[in-house]
């Protein structure tokens, strides 16, 4: 089992299964995601996009906003993703991982959000020396149009998930990857 900082913050999330991302569990009546992308090799790109991840700096380079109440992930940060100047997206930071190969977070949705579920974002370093980023999420529609956006919606997470790794890999010092 991965080490975690922190019980299981508490607070209005708008789903039950609070912290299934961290053993990649998707309740049913939600959809999952799953994208994987490579973000380069060695020690040195591991931590660069460790501390991209957790300090926000990668969410700030796809183009969201970002409002955080503190200046990293950890368990009970709250964090509001606004989209397009228009769609705010309030999250809490549910779990953290901080291990020598692998370190990451994921928050939980809150009331407002309009989505309904939970998104990690972990960096993960193997034994040939290969990193990672895996998005693992699952949602359901909140609001009325996330719900009409129904496949639309899911094709839109997917595209966010990977576009999450191009953007990781640039900021990792990887750019011809």
């Amino acid at each position: 089992m991965p080490h975690t900082t922190g019980p299981l913050p508490e607070g209005p999330f708008t789903y039950e299964a609070v912290g299934a991302t961290r053993e990649g569990h998707c309740p049913p009546d939600f959809s999952p995601l799953h994208v994987r992308s490579r973000i380069g090799e060695g020690t040195d790109v591991f931590e660069r996009a460790a501390n991209a991840v957790r300090t926000w700096e990668m969410h700030r380079a796809l183009g969201v906003g970002i409002s955080a109440s503190a200046p990293e992930a950890a368990p009970g940060v709250d964090v509001t993703v606004t989209l397009g100047g228009v769609i705010k997206a309030p999250c809490r930071v549910v779990w953290t991982v901080d291990e020598p190969r692998r370190k990451g977070w994921a928050y939980g949705t809150l009331p407002g959000h309009p989505e309904c579920g939970e998104e990690a974002f972990v960096v993960d370093r193997t034994g040939d020396g290969t990193v990672w980023l895996t998005v693992t999420a699952f949602s359901r529609g909140a609001k009325w149009y996330a719900r009409a956006g129904g496949a639309a919606t899911r094709g839109l997470q997917h595209a966010y998930a990977r576009r999450c790794g191009v953007v990781l890999r640039r900021l990792a010092g990887n750019p011809k990857d």
